[in-house]
């Protein structure tokens, strides 16, 4: 990180983009500032629809889905999910996805500068890039391109995350070249690609995708000692979650788990951090 960038997450549990909804939903659940982090879904410039139904559906190890990044764009997002999240008391991590440099970039300097946005995550890692129509960087140069253009124009102390695939021949070098060209966290992990019993291509999370997300995560640990990284991939439960932290991580997101049981990030943070806040079912005695 750089000198004026500090660590905003006061414990390590994060949710995982697009899982908690708009944050509404799942402060049903918990109270959204005993979480380090809320991360959005992916907010691009213009709003999209999403998919058709069915957009999830089970498979014997995880969650199979094609919500085709429905949002409701920049401009929605800023005037009425980002209010909504910070009234909630969120520590709020605002995920991007672009169709281009320029789009990240615009991306970046629209919602890096807004007041409240504490972090900003640059999604490289859609499953499938080129059907979404997004920029599909997958090569490393074309990862740090990507951080570059967004680095430029963040306000100060806003902290740049670059989220990865769990590609295990390549995860090092990307994570290494997004780290040289600005980011000063990578989070490792996002549903592999999958299609659905339709055929439709989809991603799958879920504990299927845990041991591949949790051995880059490693990978990238060792390679890149003084890098923080962020684990991100089939937590279900509290081991889970010390499984990457042994692995290296310095913090984890939850995602398809919150679809199974909303109470999960919440009763993690709490048994991670107890000064977090009561485990949620629990009296604040």
């Amino acid at each position: 990180m750089t000198s004026t960038q500090r660590w905003p997450f006061t414990n390590p549990v994060l949710t995982a983009s697009g899982c908690g909804g708009g944050g509404r939903e799942l402060a049903t659940y918990g109270d959204l500032s005993a979480l380090g982090g809320f991360v959005t879904r992916s907010v691009t410039l213009q709003p999209r629809l999403g998919g058709r139904e069915p957009r999830i559906v089970e498979s014997p190890s995880g969650l199979v889905n094609a919500i085709g990044l429905q949002n409701t764009g920049v401009t929605g997002f800023l005037e009425v999910e980002l209010p909504a999240l910070l009234d909630l008391g969120a520590t709020v991590v605002a995920s991007i996805a672009g169709h281009s440099l320029g789009e990240y970039a615009e991306l970046a300097r629209s919602l890096g500068r807004a007041d409240g946005v504490m972090a900003l995550e640059v999604n490289l890692s859609v499953p499938d890039s080129a059907g979404s129509g997004l920029f599909d960087a997958r090569e490393p140069f074309q990862a740090a391109s990507v951080l570059g253009s967004c680095r430029r124009d963040l306000r100060d102390g806003v902290l740049l995350l670059a989220k990865l695939r769990s590609d295990v021949a390549r995860v090092a070098e990307t994570a290494r070249a997004v780290v040289d060209a600005g980011a000063d966290a990578v989070v490792i992990g996002n549903a592999l690609p999958a299609a659905l019993p339709d055929g439709r291509p989809g991603g799958l999370s879920g504990p299927a995708i845990r041991p591949q997300t949790l051995r880059c995560v490693a990978e990238v640990a060792r390679a890149l000692p003084d890098a923080s990284v962020i684990g991100c991939g089939g937590i279900m439960d509290v081991e889970d979650a010390v499984a990457y932290l042994d692995a290296g991580a310095r913090a984890v997101q939850v995602g398809s788990a919150l679809f199974h049981d909303p109470t999960t990030a919440f009763r993690i943070a709490h048994h991670l951090d107890p000064a977090s806040g009561p485990a949620v079912g629990e009296d604040d005695a």
